[in-house]
């Protein structure tokens, strides 16, 4: 039981902070330091369907105000009472993004931080298992004082406080708070009320609230109805909350007429109404939004003109336009790439995968044509015929044994076939497997994951490594560092073209990873023996985190056993993804020089 003494130390705390105390009915969490006025919010809600492209509004407009100079701090607050998307189902929920500090998210911090250039923590993203678990570990401990605990103001109070808390770590001038599903959503009740309340206790030019809503188009009628988003934006309003800018998704540029409806019905000025329709590309919702005016309206809205940096604003918007010219330019190269996984009939499973190669191929002027193979429904036997066609092979990452077989044969088809191959995760963890089973002759390689009786476990569980990092035998999550071994192809890809530290056998690079396996200690001398270069390892113990093949037996061969996609930037494209489609390139037309466009990547931000 908490001592007398505990509850007092606890309730100065609450006090300092601004929370409940024994003889006071007022609420207001605000941690210590927080000075109101200096932090300003732009709330995103979805209404009529979930999916609308939320992240996607949010982070084009959110960098639209870093271009101005002003410092940004996103977060994703989701309804469900997961911890994190960890144990998601990326059919459900499309692909788990991992953050530099070992979270793991919904797939819109992967948006957030390839639109603002910018690396997000675990203080970026909640979720609704985080608060109630906040607030429950609270009221066990005493901290509320005896007072009876509530969805408001106590749950409400502690979403108000990591709002706060956020824009005070991170300094930011603006907070974008973007809250998933619907506001129709039984789960999202309590985070609306929370920032409606924040809206009251932050006062006027301190909140700004956009709801993003659809417009339908049916086949049938051959125009525009904007029904459903007047009834979506009536249930938002009558939580209490008026909307300052709405964005409307639609098939087509949104009629005038449509435009008009919505905004009569909303309150809302129609030229704060956006017309989000559907783009080739969402890296040019930014200049749309610019063009719009949308910008200028939010620095009227939240008093924020004064703090412009004009010359990094023009900067930045020149940096921009010259990627999005080259994004719509006409590209003279043509290959055909292929993604072979198990979640190939979602392609939200495989996003950043997708993004990057959308990076390289406009840096490049490639004409990529991405083909995407579930290998649980082609047979081994049948890889050979399925590939012949394309030009370079990614191989993802995954867990599970549906689909490993395949991935061996595809893995086995490009080493003989010298067709470019990309390995990541699992398609590094399958290319020691095959290259053991097929060129070490050891036939029983396999990886303890999916055989463990196998009598050559060349990728095995080895938590003795993970207790050194302090794992504890868990998932090896987030950012590490990785040793890149000279004169290899891995140094090539990264030396002068990456944030890379020296070393004094080489240097370090720092990639995301999500894996519980590894390459087998004990056979790596076997492997190398027989010509597999691990050019990437840990700094200090005997991980293996890079492979390849050598140049004059392959022309581009690689496995990362971290997830190279989840760092690409549309400015800063991937190295490994860059050297595979160059490779590709060259593998659809020999006259290529692979060597000059590997040379001339200048486009990548150098430490």
């Amino acid at each position: 039981m908490p001592t007398k003494q505990t509850n007092q130390d606890t309730q100065d705390l609450l006090t300092k902070a601004g929370h409940q105390t024994q003889d006071s009915e007022f609420f207001n969490p605000i941690p210590e330091g927080y000075i109101k006025g200096r932090h300003k919010y732009v709330v995103v809600l979805g209404t009529v369907i979930s999916g609308l492209g939320k992240g996607i509004f949010s982070s084009s407009l959110a960098k639209l105000l870093k271009d101005k100079g002003l410092s940004i701090a996103p977060i994703k607050m989701e309804g469900y009472l997961n911890i994190d998307s960890g144990t998601l189902n990326p059919y459900r929920h499309g692909e788990v993004f991992v953050l530099d500090d070992g979270l793991e998210t919904d797939m819109d911090l992967g948006t957030y931080e390839r639109i603002l250039d910018q690396n997000l923590t675990r203080d970026n993203y909640t979720t609704s298992g985080q608060i109630y678990r906040t607030v429950l570990d609270r009221e066990r401990s005493g901290g509320y004082l005896g007072r009876d605990v509530q969805m408001i103001p106590h749950v409400t109070g502690e979403v108000k406080y990591r709002l706060r808390e956020l824009a005070l770590k991170q300094r930011a001038d603006v907070i974008f708070i973007e809250v998933g599903g619907t506001v129709g959503d039984y789960e999202n009740s309590f985070y609306i009320e929370a920032l409606r309340e924040l809206a009251f206790e932050e006062g006027e030019k301190a909140v700004s609230f956009v709801a993003l809503t659809y417009v339908i188009e049916p086949p049938a009628l051959g125009e525009q109805k904007s029904k459903a988003a007047q009834l979506g934006l009536k249930k938002l309003m009558e939580a209490g909350i008026q909307p300052d800018i709405i964005a409307v998704r639609a098939q087509k540029p949104v009629e005038a007429s449509a435009c008009q409806k919505i905004a009569m019905f909303s309150n809302v000025p129609i030229k704060r109404v956006f017309s989000m329709h559907d783009r080739d590309s969402i890296y040019s919702i930014p200049d749309a939004m610019r063009e719009s005016g949308l910008d200028s309206q939010i620095l009227t809205m939240l008093n924020l003109h004064d703090r412009v940096n004009v010359v990094h604003e023009d900067e930045a918007r020149i940096s921009w336009r010259n990627y999005i010219k080259k994004l719509n330019s006409k590209r003279p190269h043509k290959i055909k790439i292929g993604i072979t996984g198990k979640y190939a009939a979602l392609r939200d499973a495989y996003a950043s995968i997708d993004k990057a190669i959308e990076h390289c191929a406009t840096h490049l002027g490639a004409d990529i044509e991405l083909d995407w193979l579930d290998t649980t429904q082609i047979a081994p036997d049948d890889i050979p015929a399925a590939l012949k066609k394309f030009d370079g092979i990614v191989v993802p990452g995954g867990f599970g044994h549906r689909g490993t077989e395949s991935k061996i044969a595809c893995i086995k088809y490009c080493r003989e076939n010298k067709v470019p191959y990309l390995g990541i995760c699992l398609g590094f963890q399958m290319a020691v497997v095959e290259f053991a089973r097929n060129v070490c002759n050891l036939k029983d390689a396999a990886s303890t994951e999916f055989d463990q009786k196998t009598a050559a476990p060349v990728i095995d569980f080895l938590p003795e490594q993970k207790q050194i990092e302090g794992l504890g035998g868990n998932m090896r999550l987030g950012g590490k560092d990785v040793l890149v071994k000279p004169q290899t192809l891995a140094a090539k890809l990264y030396d002068d073209h990456y944030t890379s530290k020296p070393h004094a056998d080489g240097f370090t690079i720092r990639e995301r990873f999500r894996h519980r396996y590894e390459v087998d200690p004990n056979f790596i001398e076997k492997l190398e023996s027989n010509g597999l270069i691990f050019s990437g390892r840990h700094p200090e113990q005997p991980i293996m985190q890079i492979l390849e093949l050598p140049k004059d037996t392959h022309p581009y061969f690689i496995g990362a056993q971290f997830h190279p996609e989840l760092t690409s930037r549309p400015l800063n494209p991937q190295p490994m993804f860059l050297g595979l489609v160059a490779a590709a390139m060259k593998h659809a037309n020999p006259d290529i020089d692979t060597e000059a466009l590997l040379n001339s990547w200048d486009i990548r931000s150098k430490a």
